[in-house]
């Protein structure tokens, strides 16, 4: 099985499955006298465990990320960084019932044929298991990107047909504040509140719900990306699109652009502070990004998920046999992915910023 590494420079690779004895990464390109925080990481992790409210699954795990290597005296060394994650919950009895049954909107038929194996306890290496490593890397590289001030945020800004307001993020800190103080991860209050009791009437009814996470990264320099296949708003749709349950992408204005005049949609640009290499626009419709490259404005860029497969209700479907069957989800699944996946999405875009970041080091060490 390919694709189990992410990025160029500063590059992950994960390892593990849902019901496996851990899951893991190696983190390769990260540079030395980096401060690494064990108390910062395990911060993060703890955002996407799960069990930690009514509103996700209620699978018990500590999350508790273990360093084997690259770090010594509490900052890295510059070799690998590899982590490890016990899985301490499993419970491989709840999918007992589905070892011969494709789940609808699942991995299991597709797997199945292109493997011709597959790991029905939980879905194996397609869970969403496996982006705790991701979070962990990520945590890696936000201590990295902080050398530089850069910061990200991300929150649920929709579940379902509800919607947060514009959200003004010139104070990360009151945001993430306002964010963390409810369980569905928005940082408007009462939006949070009208969220929160709809998925849990979503999860009484046995169904599930969709929803979109809204994210900022501030105090990117300009210059990071390229202009023809390494854009950087490509290389952020491809982190967030390899997501799970992740079905869409906009950054900046996104589809809402299309419908506007570009005497409406140009961002006019300014100089506020009399210096022609930190210019500045009036508008940020470009999202921070301008012919793949970023232009200095904060980067802004929204993700939408889909439902969670997983129904505690009866659906139709067929066995390997080809045979129409009956399914109804057992164990322990989100009714709604966003809350807990905020930081994954913050833990993605930290990798692709890091990324970048190191690569236009050696651009400007040829220069």
């Amino acid at each position: 099985m390919a694709g189990n590494s992410f990025g160029d420079i500063f590059r992950i690779t994960t390892f593990g499955e849902s019901h496996g004895e851990a899951i893991g990464v190696i983190i390769d390109g990260c540079p030395p006298n980096i401060a690494i925080d064990e108390a910062f990481i395990q911060s993060e992790l703890d955002k996407r465990r799960p069990g930690q409210s009514k509103i996700t699954t209620q699978r018990k795990e500590s999350d508790t990320a273990k360093i084997l290597s690259g770090v010594f005296e509490g900052k890295s060394t510059g070799t690998p960084l590899a982590l490890v994650i016990p899985n301490e919950d499993q419970r491989s009895k709840d999918y007992s019932h589905i070892a011969d049954k494709y789940r609808p909107s699942h991995a299991d038929y597709t797997y199945q044929m292109k493997y011709g194996i597959r790991d029905y306890r939980g879905g194996g290496r397609s869970s969403a298991r496996e982006t705790a490593a991701r979070v962990a890397a990520g945590a890696v590289a936000k201590s990295f990107l902080a050398q530089s001030g850069i910061r990200i945020f991300a929150h649920v800004s929709g579940v379902g047909k509800i919607e947060a307001p514009n959200l003004p993020t010139h104070d990360i800190d009151e945001l993430a504040a306002l964010r963390e103080s409810n369980m569905v991860r928005c940082a408007d209050p009462a939006t949070a509140n009208e969220m929160i009791s709809f998925i849990e009437a979503i999860r009484k009814a046995g169904d599930t719900v969709g929803g979109r996470i809204s994210a900022t990264i501030q105090h990117v320099p300009v210059g990071l990306g390229e202009p023809v296949f390494d854009k950087l708003h490509a290389d952020l749709a491809k982190a967030m699109m390899s997501i799970n349950a992740v079905h869409g992408f906009e950054y900046g204005s996104g589809f809402a652009g299309s419908e506007m005049q570009g005497s409406e949609h140009n961002d006019v640009f300014i100089n506020p502070d009399g210096d022609e290499k930190k210019l500045k626009t009036l508008t940020n419709f470009s999202g921070g990004i301008q012919g793949g490259i970023s232009n200095g404005m904060d980067i802004t860029f929204r993700v939408a998920f889909k439902p969670v497969a997983t129904l505690m209700r009866p659906q139709q479907t067929v066995n390997e046999a080809g045979e129409a069957t009956e399914i109804t989800g057992k164990g322990r699944h989100d009714p709604c992915v966003v809350p807990r996946a905020v930081i994954i999405v913050e833990a993605m875009a930290a990798l692709v910023i890091a990324d970048h970041l190191l690569k236009n080091q050696l651009y400007d060490q040829t220069r």
